[in-house]
């Protein structure tokens, strides 16, 4: 074998050597630089005032809340909380407002104020973005009528809970449109969670809350949990630059939803 042919066989075999240690010290790298980011961390407790069935409730006193994501992810979130219901992330320094019924609970949060006289009343339309609407619909109550409906949309593995509702003929059938909504960006964690996102200006899910459509996409997860079949929903109207922030709302969502129970 000639010295030329050695001399490339040997190029060959160090630029393929080299390549590999670098391909493996880049995987290593991304994976170090991924745990460094998730880790755990503490959120500041706010509480919420909040009205429902049983009149105005008190604000309720909480202590800091455990999550585990991204530390600078983590120092622009706090944890809201009403008297009833579940809690839930959002950015430091915003407003919030909880109802409560029979049918669940629903706690908004948003920049702006939110008045009870606003919220309360029948003439009230809901909030314009940047906002989040957490709602928690009880399966086992009213709130099984909303759960139908958007289990109709996106779990057509539980359909036979819309059916069963459809069936108790206080609603009709055409209540319960099925089949996702034409525009929605839909990410499947299991047939119990959804990830989704409706378009600006668009009716989706995301506006299956009392977030209006406009300027802004409305991004978040619905989760179906517990023997009743409930549902958890967490829907966002949050700018561009926020977008990692609504990720690490969704996931935290998302974990915390594995210890939930009816």
């Amino acid at each position: 074998m000639s010295t030329r042919i050695l001399l490339a066989i040997g190029v060959l075999v160090v630029a393929a050597l080299a390549f590999w240690i670098h391909k493996k010290e880049s995987v290593q790298a991304t994976t170090s630089a991924a745990t460094a980011q998730a880790v755990t961390t503490q959120v500041p407790f706010v509480g919420c005032e909040s009205d429902g069935q049983g009149g105005s409730a008190d604000l309720p006193t909480g202590s800091a809340q455990t999550v585990v994501m991204a530390t600078d992810v983590a120092k622009q979130l706090a944890y809201y909380k009403a008297a009833n219901g579940t809690g839930g992330l959002g950015p430091t320094g915003w407003h919030c407002f909880g109802t409560y019924g029979s049918s669940g609970t629903t706690l908004y949060i948003s920049p702006q104020p939110i008045a009870d006289s606003d919220v309360m009343s029948g003439s009230w339309k809901g909030l314009t973005g940047p906002a989040i609407q957490i709602s928690d619909e009880d399966g086992s109550t009213s709130g099984r009528f909303e759960i139908a409906a958007v289990i109709a949309r996106v779990f057509p593995a539980h359909m036979a809970f819309t059916q069963s509702v459809i069936a108790e003929g206080i609603e009709p059938a055409s209540s319960f449109p099925t089949g996702p909504y034409p525009n929605d960006k839909l990410t499947y964690v299991s047939n119990e969670i959804v990830e989704f996102q409706t378009p600006a200006n668009t009716d989706g899910l995301g506006t299956h809350s009392q977030l209006l459509k406009g300027n802004l996409p409305i991004q978040g997860v619905a989760i179906l949990y517990g023997a009743d079949t409930s549902l958890l929903q967490v829907s966002m109207e949050l700018p561009a630059n926020m977008s990692e922030v609504a990720g690490a709302i969704i996931k935290a969502t998302e974990r915390e939803s594995s210890q939930m129970k009816n």
